[in-house]
């Protein structure tokens, strides 16, 4: 992964707080109610240079993609605008941004430089307070890697527009899959979190099943078919070399997922017709048995300061979410709904836990309080499983398979509102999706 130089321009200052019509600074306050986007205006980045003009266009579209997908902003079409932006350092003309009823304004440049460097520098604007809203900043990588320097351009307006965190600049890792409903041919494949830059992991030569990103994103868990029955496997997402994570003779393991620290995998393992909850040092090592009940446990996640566990088991006479202790201990069971729940995903912001639940022949995502409090149901179809977190815990992608004969899984995301729902595009099938942390 091309990394990034991330210089802030001292030069720019960060406006002080003056009080736009709205009687206060520019920014979103998002809550469940219906929620008007706020428009914005983003003028093609100027080219410094020669080499830069096509680039400067492609990066402009995807930072205004980026932020109209969340469903909070809404672009000015470019048609509209009255006074162009021609230089960087021109004085904004706050009037005419006015008259369009753009409330935001973000201008930037681009320049390549002679060893093929890509430079972007942007500022935002506040355009009924006349002010600019925090620091210029400036983002230097390799010309390949232009799309995450767009992105991290809309993490900073974003954040700055609403106090969340940033998320654009991330990965997901999924099944991909190909081939006739009776006969697929799955492979595991990683992406940047809005399909783009498509990268396949593993050949379609064994079912592989549920990928989950190590704490930093350098590695993945997964579990692989290759020898006919479920083992976990570790894979270096840089150099996409793998191995076989060790386990015991005549069991069977799967359901991985990293500890906080990303020295521990947790995982279920099957042996005798019994499934429990097992952790095990990521080195290998004696694996240390954390459930034991005549059930299913399986599909455990960890708390993000590493205390606890959240899972999935069938202990009650159907399928429902319990937490335990990370270091195993009497299981609580949270989920008391009508249906069956399962594949529980604790939220990186410790405040919520996510599920499936299946109920009257429907399918759900769904968000609950770590307590099992506040339940809500974020959609419903025919098939939707498998949550999966964004970094900053505001949104939450998973699989949605359409039924019939040609039925096929998609990946789609949802706000945790339950509002704007979208399908991620990926050229193929795709399933079990998995959010990286942010990129480093």
């Amino acid at each position: 992964m091309t990394r990034l130089l991330v210089s802030i321009l001292a030069a720019f200052w960060a406006a002080t707080a003056a009080l736009a019509q709205s009687g206060g600074p520019l920014r979103i306050e998002i809550t469940e109610g219906v929620i008007e986007p706020l428009p914005f205006a983003i003028p093609a980045f100027v080219p410094e240079n020669g080499g830069a003009s096509e680039l400067s266009e492609e990066i402009t579209r995807v930072i205004a993609a980026d932020l109209v997908g969340t469903g909070l902003f809404r672009e000015i079409p470019k048609n509209a605008f009255i006074s162009p932006i021609t230089s960087f350092s021109s004085p904004v003309q706050y009037a005419d941004w006015k008259a369009i009823n753009s409330q935001a304004l973000i201008t930037g440049a681009v320049s390549v430089t002679s060893d093929n460097r890509v430079i972007v520098k942007f500022r935002l604007f506040d355009v009924f307070a006349e002010n600019q809203l925090g620091e210029g900043l400036q983002f230097v990588g390799s010309l390949n890697a232009w799309r995450r320097m767009a992105h991290k351009v809309a993490d900073a307006v974003y954040t700055r527009l609403t106090g969340e965190g940033a998320y654009f600049d991330s990965r997901v890792v999924f099944v991909s899959e190909t081939g006739p409903k009776n006969a697929r041919r799955k492979r595991l494949a990683i992406m940047d979190y809005d399909g783009a830059n498509v990268q396949f992991l593993t050949d379609s030569s064994a079912l592989v099943l549920a990928p989950r990103f190590s704490p930093n994103g350098d590695r993945v868990l997964y579990t692989s078919y290759a020898t006919g029955f479920p083992e976990i496997y570790v894979l270096d997402v840089a150099s996409v070399g793998q191995r076989k994570l060790a386990q015991q003779p005549g069991t069977m393991t799967f359901s991985p997922r990293f500890s906080p620290d990303g020295n521990t995998v947790l995982f279920s393992l099957s042996q005798g017709g019994n499934t429990d909850l097992y952790r095990q040092p990521i080195g290998g090592g004696q694996a240390t048995r954390l459930t034991s009940s005549p059930s299913i446990d399986t599909a455990p996640s960890y708390s993000p300061d590493g205390s606890q566990i959240v899972f999935e088991s069938d202990r009650s006479g159907n399928q429902q979410i319990y937490i335990i202790p990370a270091g195993g201990g009497e299981a609580k069971r949270i989920s008391f709904g009508p249906g069956r729940y399962g594949t529980p995903v604790w939220s990186p912001r410790g405040d919520l836990i996510a599920f499936t639940k299946q109920n009257k022949g429907r399918f759900h995502i769904g968000v609950m309080r770590t307590d099992g409090s506040e339940e809500r149901l974020l959609t419903a179809s025919f098939l939707d499983e498998g949550p999966s977190w964004s970094p900053n815990g505001r949104v939450i992608m998973f699989t949605r398979e359409s039924q019939g004969a040609n039925g096929a899984p998609a990946l789609y995301s949802v706000d945790i509102t339950g509002r704007n729902l979208r399908r991620v595009p990926t050229q193929n099938h795709a399933s079990d999706p998995a959010w990286s942390p942010l990129l480093r």
